[in-house]
C-alpha cells in the first residue's frame, strides 16, 4: 500500500513535503489525492478536523499533520539527519529557518485571503500592511545572510516554496529589492531538482 497525501498542487505547505518526497527519492511510497479546504463534503475535514493541507494518512490509517510534522515523519523514513539535523545548533538554526520561511507563507496567505473572502469595503489596509511588514523584516534578514544551498533542509525547501508562492500570488513584489534573495532561490532551483519537479502546472 502505499500513503496518501492530501494536497493540492498549488499549496505552498503541500509543496514543502511534495518536494521532501521527491528530493528523498521515495515517490513510489506516496500518492498524492487532491483536497478541497472550501468543500464541506471533502473528506479532508474528517482526516485532519482543522480542515487544512497537507495531511498525510499512513497505510493503517494513522492521520499526521501539519506539513512540519509531515517533514519530520518523512526524514525519519529516509534514515534521519536528511533534511533535519539530529541534534545540535544546527537542528536547531535548520528548525528556525523553517519557521521563517513558513512565517512568510503564511503572512502571505492572510494577504490572499483578505481579497478572496472579503469584498472590497470589507478589507483592513491595517492588517495587510501588518502582514506585508512580516514579509518585509524576514526578507531584510534573510537578504543580509542568505543561507546555503547545500545541505538541502526543511528551511532550505521551506524558503523556496515561500519564494515561489510570493512570485504566484504576488503578495509583496520582492525581487526588486532583495538581489541576493533573487541569486539564492535561481543557484537553488537550479541545485534541487526537487523544486521543478513540484511546480504547479501554468494557467
Amino acid at each position: 500500500m502505499t500513503m496518501i497525501l492530501r494536497s493540492t498542487l498549488t499549496s505552498p505547505f503541500g509543496r514543502k513535503v511534495r518536494m521532501a518526497i521527491h528530493h528523498l527519492g521515495l515517490q513510489d511510497q506516496f500518492e498524492i489525492v487532491p483536497a478541497s479546504t472550501a468543500d464541506p463534503d471533502d473528506t479532508l475535514r474528517q482526516q485532519n478536523p482543522l480542515g487544512k493541507m497537507p495531511t498525510l494518512i499512513l497505510d493503517d490509517g494513522t492521520v499526521m499533520f501539519d506539513s512540519r510534522v509531515i517533514l519530520d515523519y518523512i526524514d525519519g523514513m529516509a534514515g534521519g539527519g536528511r533534511l533535519i539535523p539530529a541534534k545540535g545548533d544546527a537542528r536547531h538554526q535548520t528548525l528556525t529557518l523553517a519557521a521563517l520561511a513558513d512565517g512568510i507563507i503564511d503572512a502571505a496567505l492572510l494577504i490572499t485571503y483578505e481579497a478572496r473572502f472579503r469584498t472590497e469595503d470589507m478589507r483592513s489596509e491595517t492588517f495587510l500592511t501588518h502582514q506585508r511588514d512580516k514579509i518585509i523584516r524576514a526578507l531584510v534578514k534573510l537578504e543580509a545572510n542568505p543561507p546555503a544551498i547545500e545541505p538541502v533542509t526543511v528551511g532550505t525547501m521551506g524558503l523556496a516554496c515561500a519564494f515561489g508562492y510570493l512570485d504566484w500570488r504576488k503578495a509583496l513584489d520582492w525581487r526588486a529589492d532583495y538581489p541576493a534573495l533573487v541569486d539564492w532561490h535561481n543557484r537553488f532551483a537550479a541545485a534541487v531538482p526537487a523544486f521543478a519537479a513540484t511546480e504547479a502546472p501554468k494557467g
